[in-house]
């Protein structure tokens, strides 16, 4: 059922046998990424056979990594709705503005994308254990299908995060750690248990195959557009798996000949309080030096320093695009006009998408006519901090 053929590191471009368990190379510690067969699949799939499959993500099901159907751990994540946001696009006089709203996921973020991912393909690798540093939705993602799994499931979580995601995990039968510091001091607590234990870390991009769920936001916005794509995409980012999925999509549907030559250029947004990439992007630089201080009310973009730093700059650079910071005011003041405005109850982060294309419509670098996709990587109720 899938084309899955290898992996391949995303850096020194050494390559790994696909049906054992990795987490990052072992030559360069660089993330892994999962390859394809697309050569047979181009052969054999076409995009019209998706017609009449299931409204999710695992409709592309040949070009994503489970073998086999009984391993897939599903609660019915994906295909969310592209929403033409006609209002707030009439106030800033664009008529091609759309939203696509992750908030309608399981678990309430784009988080489930990953997760459903990396647990189905651990419960096909026979993994046990699972442990993830999170700031929050990521964790409640991971509790979530490890909970359906099976499998038993170890959190860190900065211990300032929203109540919300502590009792979500709670819930899903999830051991819980509250760590005093940011998501880098939690990776670095989960990462000594589970060397000490035999946990499995499905930590961004410490693994192969979350991003291989976030991808999948590409082939979406490529069907629902009718196999094309739009001008712009501007997307919060702080571990960037899902920028970095996409971008790998756009490459993908390439090769099979379901998109031409013409992409989108990739906006990434973080707060002010964190923006290791706008600094880098604007330096010239191949990696994003840790940002020291981070503090942000958009938990999900207080992350210091990202293991995929280079796939995001890359991504950014090859498409033409940029990066840009927004502060805390900016994108509670978005968050709540597109409540307003169009009946999205965003998190902080995909608030911080709409604060930046009105920076960008007022720098000249977006146009009133272009196509841009903004996203709401999750559900507003989970920040009552923010509302």
């Amino acid at each position: 059922m899938s084309y899955l053929s290898h992996l391949e590191c995303s850096y020194c471009r050494s390559t790994f046998d696909a049906e054992k368990l990795h987490t990052v190379c072992p030559k360069c510690g660089k993330p892994l990424l999962a390859r394809y067969d697309l050569e047979h699949a181009k052969r054999s799939l076409r995009k019209e056979d998706l017609i009449g499959r299931e409204a999710s993500l695992w409709r592309y099901r040949e070009l994503l990594p489970v073998h086999n159907d009984r391993n897939i751990v599903t609660l019915g994540e994906g295909y969310t709705p592209l929403i033409h946001a006609t209002r707030s696009g009439a106030r800033l006089g664009m008529g091609n503005l759309f939203i696509k709203d992750e908030g309608l996921n399981p678990t309430g973020s784009f988080k489930a994308r990953g997760l459903c991912m990396a647990i189905s393909r651990a419960k096909e690798l026979g993994v046990e254990e699972v442990v993830i540093p999170s700031a929050g939705n990521a964790a409640g993602a991971m509790s979530a299908y490890a909970a359906r799994a099976g499998i038993n499931a170890h959190v860190f979580m900065p211990s300032d995060v929203p109540l919300p995601f502590r009792m979500e995990c709670a819930a899903y039968g999830a051991d819980v750690h509250l760590i005093d510091g940011l998501i880098t001091d939690c990776g670095r607590e989960a990462h000594a248990l589970a060397e000490k234990n035999g946990w499995f870390d499905v930590s961004t991009l410490k693994e192969p195959y979350r991003v291989e769920g976030k991808k999948t936001m590409g082939y979406e916005l490529a069907e629902q557009f009718n196999w094309t794509l739009p001008d712009v995409v501007i997307y919060p980012t702080g571990g960037g798996t899902g920028l970095i999925g996409m971008w790998k999509a756009f490459a993908e549907m390439q090769e099979l000949g379901w998109i031409d030559s013409d992409l989108p250029r990739m906006v990434s947004v973080q707060a002010e309080g964190c923006a290791p990439i706008p600094r880098a992007l604007a330096a010239g630089d191949e990696f994003a030096a840790p940002w020291e201080g981070a503090h942000t009310v958009a938990a999900g973009l207080r992350v210091p320093q990202a293991i995929g730093d280079f796939l995001i700059l890359r991504a950014i650079r090859e498409s033409n695009g940029t990066a840009i910071a927004v502060s805390d005011d900016a994108l509670i003041s978005s968050q709540h006009a597109m409540a307003r405005e169009e009946g999205i109850f965003a998190c902080p982060e995909g608030g911080a998408t709409l604060a930046s294309l009105e920076a960008l419509l007022d720098r000249g670098e977006i146009t009133r006519d272009e196509k841009v996709v903004l996203f709401n990587t999750g559900t507003g109720l989970k920040y009552p901090h923010s509302s």
